[in-house]
């Protein structure tokens, strides 16, 4: 039977100064190496949440006053003329006034009583002011603007023979801007 090989007992180093055996010095190195590696975890944790709590806030939408045009326009909507150019100029100038711009067009037939619907559910809904589009619009505009007084109206073309109701002309784009632009300006001021 052959006996099995004793472990060799710990080495100590040869001065007398140093009594500590070798394992421990390499644990201390190690102890010394987590407690960099804890403490740089710990630097990135604190940086982390300082950058997260010091980062700016996203931004936020666009905050209106108490105030509202619309536009009340065809079948099509914005896409045909020259609603498509009554709205880009309400859009523009509503960036700036802060006045809602909101658009509702008349579905179904192109009647004058079908638009009039249309437009009295546009002055209760509290439009500052009302821009008609259309033949139909215009002529429901002269029906309902003398039942809403608190409410000024627009219709797109030269001839207005209403009564309190303001024509734009849609040949002269810089005029109708210029127009939207006060009629915003009003309604912006009148809010706040």
């Amino acid at each position: 039977m052959s006996k099995k090989p004793r472990p060799q007992p710990l080495q100590w180093s040869k001065s007398r100064r140093s009594m500590t055996p070798q394992w421990r010095i390499v644990t201390v190195i190690a102890a010394g190496r987590r407690r960099w590696i804890a403490l740089g975890s710990a630097v990135a944790v604190v940086a982390g949440l300082t950058t997260w709590a010091l980062w700016p806030d996203p931004p936020r939408q666009r905050e209106y006053l108490d105030a509202t045009a619309c536009l009340l326009t065809g079948e099509s909507g914005v896409t045909a003329e020259p609603a498509a150019t009554i709205w880009t100029a309400m859009q523009d100038t509503s960036a700036v006034s802060r006045v809602r711009a909101q658009y509702l067009p008349v579905n179904g037939p192109q009647t004058t009583a079908n638009a009039t619907v249309y437009l009295n559910t546009l002055a209760s809904r509290r439009c500052g002011a009302v821009i008609a589009v259309g033949q139909a619009q215009v002529d429901a505009t002269a029906d309902v603007a003398g039942k809403h007084p608190e409410v000024r109206f627009m219709i797109v073309g030269t001839n207005t023979n209403i009564p309190g109701v303001q024509a734009l002309d849609p040949a002269s784009p810089d005029t109708v801007r210029a127009q939207l632009n006060e009629l915003l300006k009003t309604l912006a001021n009148n809010a706040a």
